[in-house]
Formats: structure tokens, C-alpha cells, sequence
């Protein structure tokens, strides 16, 4: 097996029918798989078992949180090469995984391969292109995001894989600190597109982006707790930015951050049984890569 298409998806059997319905048309059965797992779906997702039986279907009667739901569904894949997909994102290109294959073999230290994002709802996937721009840019960076990449099944078995200590928003960049420890490359590659159809509009108005600050400042503590010698320092720098940023502009975000000191209070004996600090060396080569522009 060439290559592994890896899914989770949660209440979005829409998002999730045009991913698969794409995909269908443009991998190699041959080569080439997809594995989907539902986390703790309580609309009709699993209908979707039915019509797309060339899917390896796994699933959880409860959710179990984005993180840990990719961390149960990865072993099960046999392809040498992991690309992991949002249920709401698909390729732009049919040959995208020749072009994974590529950009891997140019870059033989490149554990990780970041896709480039074109947020929206398009259209068409013309029309979706021609909204950046098509001159190729790669590079060295920091982390992924988990709309779109590929990582090599030898070097996410070299590390401790998505953590259980996490449920959603972060878990890319446990990962990428884990692959730079390891001594691997993530690469930025402009060649390999994905369409994140977003409605940027509607999640502001549906409050989710109160959710994701939640979440990710939950996660963000958690994050240098586990991988940070000297944690505290960025911790407290973490909770000035958000705290002067965003919660004393925002009463429901002043709300959620008080609230998530709380949750991380009781938690953090759980979270610090995971902890596994890295090297100032890794922590200074991820500072000085370029992150991800969005």
C-alpha cells in the first residue's frame, strides 16, 4: 500500500459525502486507501458506511476528542505514506499523492509535509485556485495543520503519534515538536493544495471561535507542560497575551479564560504524567523556522 487517506470526522455527514465523493474519483484503489473513523456522530453519518463501502470505517459511540480519534486510527493504516485530511477539505490536484511522493523524495530529511490551505467555500476548485497565487513556494517550518499534510508511517511510529492528553486544536503541534526531536524536517509545499471549505462567516457567527479560544488555551498549557524543561515562564506569557488580548476586550472570553485556568488546575496531574521535555537545541530550531503563513 502506497498511501493512507486518514479522516475523523465528527457530525458532518455533508462535509464528509463531498470529501469522499471527491476522492473517489481521483486515488487508486490499488495503492491507495482511505480510513474513516466517526467520533461519537449523533446524526447520520454512519449512513455513509453504506454508500462508500470501499472506506475502512471505524468508529466511537462517544466522542473521544479530534486527537485521540487520530491516534486510534492511524495504526490501522498500511500505506508507507499518512495523509491526513479535515472531513471538510479535499485536494485540489488528481495526482496529489504523486506530488506527496515527490516533494518526499526531494526532501529525504522531510518527516512532515504541510499542504497549503485555501480556506473558503469556491464554486469550483478553478475558481478556489484562482484565489492564490500558483508560483511554487517551499520551505522549512515549524508544524502542520490538520486540514491537510502527509507524514511518513516510519517517522509517526518514531514518535509518541497524536496525544490522548488533547482533544482538539494543538495536536499538530505535539506532533511536529516530536518529529523535530527525532531529528526529521517538516517542509512546506505550495505544490500539494487542499480546499478547507469554511464558512469563515458563519463559524464567527456560530460563536466556535469563542470555542476555539477555549480550547486552545487549554491545550497551549498542556503543550509546555508536556514538551517544555522550564515551563512556567511561557505559560505565564501565554495567559498575559490572551488575558490582555481577548479577554478583557470580550466578556465571554474574559468568562472562558478563568473557566479554563480552572479545567487546568484540576487536570494538570493527569496531563504531567505524559511529560517528555525536549532539548533547548529542538525548542530553539523550531523558534528560528519559519511558521506557516495563513
Amino acid at each position: 500500500m502506497q498511501a493512507s487517506i486518514l479522516i475523523v470526522s465528527k457530525n458532518r455527514k455533508e462535509a464528509l459525502e463531498k470529501t469522499l465523493l471527491i476522492l473517489e474519483k481521483v486515488i487508486d484503489f490499488s495503492t491507495e486507501e482511505v480510513l474513516v473513523f466517526l467520533d461519537g456522530c449523533t446524526d447520520t453519518s454512519h449512513q455513509l458506511k453504506n454508500k462508500f463501502n470501499w472506506v475502512k470505517w471505524y468508529e466511537s459511540e462517544q466522542s473521544v476528542g479530534a486527537s485521540r480519534a487520530r491516534s486510534m486510527l492511524y495504526p490501522k493504516a498500511q500505506g508507507i505514506v499518512l495523509i491526513g485530511l479535515d472531513d471538510d477539505a479535499h485536494p485540489l490536484s488528481t495526482d496529489f499523492v504523486t506530488q506527496v511522493a515527490d516533494v518526499f523524495n526531494n526532501y529525504p530529511t522531510a518527516g512532515v509535509i504541510a499542504f497549503q490551505e485555501i480556506k473558503g467555500v469556491f464554486t469550483s476548485d478553478t475558481i478556489a485556485l484562482q484565489s492564490v497565487s500558483l508560483s511554487v513556494e517551499e520551505y522549512f517550518t515549524n508544524e502542520f495543520i490538520g486540514c491537510g499534510y502527509a507524514i511518513r508511517k516510519d517517522v509517526y511510529e518514531a514518535t509518541n503519534g497524536f496525544p490522548v492528553w488533547i482533544d482538539i486544536y494543538g495536536e499538530e503541534s505535539c506532533v511536529s515538536i516530536e518529529v523535530i526531536k527525532k531529528g526529521y524536517d517538516i517542509i512546506y509545499s505550495n505544490k500539494i493544495k487542499v480546499n478547507h471549505r469554511v464558512d469563515l462567516v458563519g463559524r464567527k457567527v456560530n460563536g466556535q471561535h469563542y470555542f476555539r479560544f477555549g480550547k486552545q488555551l487549554k491545550n497551549s498549557t498542556y503543550y509546555f507542560l508536556v514538551y517544555y524543561p522550564f515551563p512556567l515562564i511561557n505559560i505565564l506569557k501565554l495567559y498575559w497575551h490572551n488575558f490582555h488580548k481577548y479577554a478583557l476586550t470580550d466578556f465571554k472570553c474574559f468568562k472562558i479564560f478563568f473557566e479554563t485556568i480552572l479545567e487546568v488546575l484540576i487536570n494538570i496531574h493527569k496531563v504531567l504524567k505524559y511529560r517528555n521535555p525536549v532539548d533547548n537545541k529542538e525548542i530553539k530550531k523550531m523558534r528560528s523556522l519559519s511558521g506557516l503563513k495563513f
